[in-house]
Formats: C-alpha cells, sequence, structure tokens
C-alpha cells in the first residue's frame, strides 16, 4: 500500500481547514450564528486530527526496539482512533452543547449575508478536499466500492479523511440550510436546529471511525483474497505437504505476520526441511508483499491433527 496518496490527502485537508477556521470564527463572532461557531468548531476539530494523523504515520516509522521487536507500525491506528474521540468530544458535543444554548437563548442573526458566504467557500474548498481524498483512495482500493474501501481498508488514514470531508461538507449544508432559514424566517430557531445537526452527524461519524479503528487497534487478520493467496502459495511450495493450521496478524497497515504450522513428509532431512521453509516464504512474499514477518513450523501429518 502507498502512503503517498493519503498523506497528499491529509495536507490537503489540514490546508483547507485551518483556513476555513480562521474565517469561520470571524464570520461567527460578527453574525452571532451558532451553526457558524459550530462550524468553527469543527474545523479546528479536524484541522486537530489531520496533525494526529500525520504524527501517528512519523512514529509508526521507528525502528523496532528489545521492548517493541514487532515495531511502532500499530501507532496509526492508535492516533487514528484517537481522532474519533477528538470527533466525539470537540467537535460533536460541543456543537450539541451549544446548539442546545441557542434553543434557550435565541437572538436574531446580524450581517447574515456573511456567514452565508463564508459557508459557500467552504463548500468549495472541502468539496476539493473530498476530491484529492477520492483521487488518492481510488489508486488505492482499484475496483472496491468505497463502502468496502473504508470498511475493510487496513491503512486507516485515507477512510478517516474521506468521512471526516464528506461529514464537513455535509455539516456545512447543514449550517448554510440553518443561516438560511433563519434569515428567511426571521426565526434564529432554525440557526440552533442547524447546530444541534452538525453535532449529531458528528458523534455519528465518531462513532463510525471509533468502531473501525478499535477494530484494527484489536488486530486484523489478513482479508479472505489474501488469505487464499498465502495459502495457494504454500502449497505450491516444493517440500510443503499441506497446511495444518494458519493465522494472519496485521502488525501495522504495511506489515502482515503469517504463522502456519505446516506438513513435510516424515522422511526429509533437516537440510531438506529448511530449504522447504526458504520457498515457501520467498513464495508467499511475492504472492502477498505485505507478509514481512513470516513463521512456519514444520510438522508431520497425522490423522490426530486437526
Amino acid at each position: 500500500m502507498s502512503t503517498e496518496g493519503s498523506t497528499r490527502a491529509i495536507f490537503a485537508a489540514l490546508a483547507a481547514n485551518a483556513g476555513i477556521a480562521v474565517t469561520k470564527f470571524i464570520a461567527a463572532a460578527i453574525s452571532g450564528s451558532a451553526s457558524m461557531f459550530a462550524e468553527a468548531i469543527h474545523s479546528v476539530a479536524d484541522t486537530g486530527n489531520q496533525i494526529l494523523l500525520l504524527l501517528g504515520g512519523k512514529r509508526a516509522k521507528r525502528k523496532a526496539t528489545p521492548t517493541h521487536p514487532f515495531g511502532y507500525g500499530r501507532s496509526r491506528y492508535i492516533y487514528a482512533f484517537m481522532v474519533s474521540i477528538v470527533l466525539f468530544s470537540i467537535g460533536g458535543m460541543f456543537s450539541i452543547l451549544e446548539g442546545l444554548d441557542k434553543l434557550n437563548h435565541p437572538h436574531e442573526l446580524e450581517q447574515a449575508w456573511l456567514p452565508l458566504t463564508v459557508l459557500s467557500v467552504a463548500i468549495v474548498l472541502e468539496s476539493f478536499s473530498l476530491a484529492t481524498a477520492l483521487k488518492a483512495a481510488k489508486e488505492e482500493r482499484g475496483r472496491t466500492s468505497l463502502y468496502k474501501f473504508i470498511r475493510h481498508a487496513k491503512s486507516p488514514e485515507l477512510p478517516v479523511v474521506i468521512l471526516e470531508d464528506i461529514a464537513a461538507l455535509l455539516g456545512l449544508v447543514f449550517a448554510f440550510a440553518g443561516v438560511g432559514l433563519a434569515v428567511l424566517t426571521n426565526e434564529p430557531i432554525w440557526d440552533a436546529i442547524g447546530t444541534l445537526a452538525i453535532g449529531a452527524l458528528l458523534i455519528a461519524v465518531a462513532i463510525v471511525l471509533g468502531i473501525e479503528t478499535s477494530s484494527l487497534l484489536v488486530g486484523e487478520g489478513a482479508t479472505d483474497k489474501d488469505t487464499q493467496k498465502i495459502a495457494k502459495a504454500l502449497r505450491m511450495s516444493e517440500g510443503v505437504e499441506d497446511i495444518i493450521h494458519m493465522k494472519t496478524l496485521y502488525l501495522g497497515p504495511d506489515e502482515l505476520m503469517v504463522a502456519a504450522k505446516i506438513a513435510v513428509k516424515s522422511t526429509d532431512k533437516a537440510k531438506d526441511i529448511a530449504n522447504a521453509i526458504d520457498i515457501a516464504e520467498e513464495n508467499i512474499r511475492k504472492a502477498v508483499p505485505t507478509a514481512l514477518v513470516i513463521y512456519l513450523e514444520p510438522d508431520i501429518l497425522r490423522s490426530s491433527k486437526n
């Protein structure tokens, strides 16, 4: 898996959100729009999330140590999980609280044209950010549907950025609708409702991110397709009679561990078995390049074994 596209998408989202956040705060301060303020907080949370993703990628590159013999690849999962927490606590919950406050203490908007203009520009910028992320995802997912890519991707950065950008666009639409309806009806309650909708959206996205990244943190094995490739590579290897059992585990987005007990002939010599293992490891890495850590245990196939 290439990380170049992921990094490009993160930087595009970071630049867009940082600039948008400042503009939104100014517009919120002048107009008094709760939806605008909620969107400003949303952009701050997204900016922080992109920094977390970049930091996770950097820490994951550290070399293995005696205390962490398999390296730090899972740092990317940890920081992606932190993104869901930030999005939930800072983005979602703050927007809900702000919306409830505006429901209890509504006030008319001032200079309503300003937040509407800012939101329109932000929609264009967020669309550019999403387009960049989708283009990078297309390079990695190939013909896989976007839904399956987000659900099953072992590299967390692109799915996180895509979900964030989709949430950002929907949030901007909610904010635009809230401010627009408040102006048209002269009822500031619509601004508060738009803020609550933004909060609910962010919490929903944060829950989805939390579920997906927690699964990666607990430990996921290879996809069915890759598992079949590994099994086929093993069975086609000279000296391997069969696979007694096999397990896989992602140590990081780009590093898969394969552990298997393989059956060899009872008449094979140690030299023959060692040669068979070398061949099998080479075949596995050709079939699935991310299979960087391989442990093969030779055994004799007996009818009593499962």
